[in-house]
């Protein structure tokens, strides 16, 4: 039989056929050996799968209350012995909540869930109303078990209904149960009623909701609920006239940028974006596509034009070192300038700073025919259209949208 070393030559190489024809204590054994590596113990957890020798029980908790050994394999061993009753005082413990690092708290969460732990529900609903990914399918996994081992009927009669990530819960129960949710679409939180109108999923119930629902974001949400079911661009846009056009207003923002960020960013925007943004993509016509590489010669020309010595530009991607965005990145007269890939856009990087006088690069651009961004339109902020910046998830600056990067 080839070695455990064979079998992981690698980080992300595995034989999983192989790993599987290893037996459980050899396995177990290399698992609770901290001295090998945590890429290889991690498939052996996963290899231990339904025939965990129960001699090597003892040693596999061990490595789980270790925090100085991988995150990866504590985390892994958690769902491997999920069914072990014995760990759950020690998950209890106030010391687990010190325990953050690399996902743990979320994964000592789950696991309470999964032993049947009814104290941790708050907790995971809130992990469960996470927009990451991540502690969102923690969360989930840890109210399945809890629902699992007590009942739907048990655990929902434990949550009020005041805190939206209880409602959240609430709404994948009845989801689940087949029910109709179309009357959740009108929660006062964003994201659960965003939730809400991926589980609608009757046309006519929409239809007639929209006729009877309280408030004007629930009859979008509604609208847009029942775009994603008949993709009908022109009953959305009836809808949208019927309902008098309402759209968030941003003061001061000229409609060539507005529908410019709208087209680039609600189609991806964050579940707490208002929902008229969505609606106002589906029913205005986007910008022409435009010509980046006639744009950035446009652009060079007229800085050469006026003396000043513009250098090729280059992709905020190219220029970070890394990622990517909306704009490039043109070196003039000792100034940085960016013009945007989503208009006609440009501004000196530094604008609005202090000793940032002009160059000369704005008067020779908007001469070409570029719409120069100065600091105040830059810093208008866009009213709740949440987009994803580096962790955060709130509404950005025109010149954020405009001129975006992201590694």
């Amino acid at each position: 039989m080839r070695s455990i070393e064979t079998l992981i030559p690698e980080a992300g190489h595995f034989d999983r056929a192989g790993l599987l024809e290893v037996d459980a204590p050899t396995l177990a054994r290399y698992v609770a050996d901290p001295g090998h590596p945590w890429w290889r113990r991690k498939p052996c957890v996963s290899a231990l799968t339904g025939r965990v020798p129960e001699e090597s029980v003892p040693e596999l908790i061990a490595r789980i209350g270790d925090p100085d050994d991988a995150p990866e394999v504590r985390r892994d061993l958690l769902d491997l012995l999920a069914d072990r009753e014995e760990l759950l005082p020690w998950l209890r413990h106030e010391d687990r909540a010190g325990d953050t690092w690399y996902g743990m708290r979320e994964a000592f969460l789950k696991a309470r869930g999964l032993l049947g732990d009814r104290t941790a529900l708050h907790d995971l609903t809130t992990l469960a109303a996470s927009l990451w990914q991540g502690p969102r399918a923690a969360g989930e996994a840890g109210l399945d078990g809890l629902v699992d081992r007590h009942g739907v009927a048990t655990i929902l009669a434990d949550l009020g209904t005041d805190r939206p990530e209880d409602r959240l819960f609430r709404l994948r129960m009845r989801y689940r149960a087949d029910e109709d949710v179309t009357d959740v679409l009108a929660d006062p939180d964003r994201q659960v009623a965003h939730r809400a109108q991926w589980c609608a999923d009757d046309p006519d119930r929409l239809r007639a909701y929209i006729g009877e629902a309280p408030t004007t974001e629930a009859k979008l949400w509604a609208a847009y609920a029942l775009h994603g079911l008949t993709e009908d661009t022109a009953e959305t846009r009836s809808l949208y006239e019927s309902l008098g056009r309402p759209r968030v207003e941003v003061e001061d923002l000229d409609e060539d940028i507005r529908a410019a960020i709208v087209h680039e960013y609600v189609p991806g925007c964050e579940p707490t974006s208002d929902p008229r943004w969505r609606i106002e993509a589906l029913c205005t016509e986007p910008p022409a596509r435009p010509d980046v590489d006639d744009r950035l010669g446009r652009a060079t020309a007229a800085l050469t034009a006026a003396g000043l010595d513009p250098k090729p530009p280059v992709s905020c991607g190219e220029d970070n070192q890394q990622g990517d965005g909306t704009y490039h990145v043109i070196e003039a007269a000792g100034r940085r300038l960016h013009i945007s890939t989503l208009g006609p856009f440009a501004t000196d990087e530094e604008e609005g700073y202090e000793g940032s006088a002009d160059s000369g690069a704005r008067e020779a651009l908007e001469a070409a025919g570029f719409h120069w961004i100065d600091w105040d339109t830059g810093a208008t902020v866009v009213t709740d259209l949440c987009v994803y910046f580096f962790g955060s998830r709130g509404p950005l600056t025109v010149g954020a949208l405009l001129f975006y990067w992201q590694d």
